[in-house]
């Protein structure tokens, strides 16, 4: 996963920033086209943050378990620990989430302006 994260990345960063400039230009101009193309560059980025879920998750793993190993947290700070660091990387669902919610309603505002 990380692989592809990383050979993502600079598409994603450029399709990202390009994506909301050409829905509004579509938007206003009535140019479905644009649209199209910025729903499919959305869909990049609503992509690539699904990619990094996992990342995240097993990083937090990895940081509870290094932070025992290295003595800055001792078995009874472990639970607390790893509660924390679960809720930081649910914060990356959340964001996911809320992209996945947000290309739907792009979708459907490209699928009703075209009938």
């Amino acid at each position: 996963m990380l692989v592809l994260r990383h050979r993502m990345f600079p598409f994603v960063n450029f399709a990202s920033g390009v994506a909301p400039f050409l829905l509004l230009a579509g938007i206003i101009f009535g140019a479905f086209n644009l649209i199209g193309l910025g729903i499919i560059f959305f869909s990049a980025a609503v992509l690539f943050q699904l990619v990094t879920l996992p990342v995240e998750f097993n990083a937090s793993n990895r940081a509870r378990k290094i932070m025992v190993a290295q003595g800055l947290v001792t078995h009874e700070e472990e639970r607390g620990v790893a509660n924390v660091l679960n809720a930081a990387a649910l914060t990356y669902v959340a964001a996911a989430l809320i992209s996945v919610l947000e290309l739907l309603r792009y979708i459907l505002i490209f699928t009703s302006n075209r009938d």
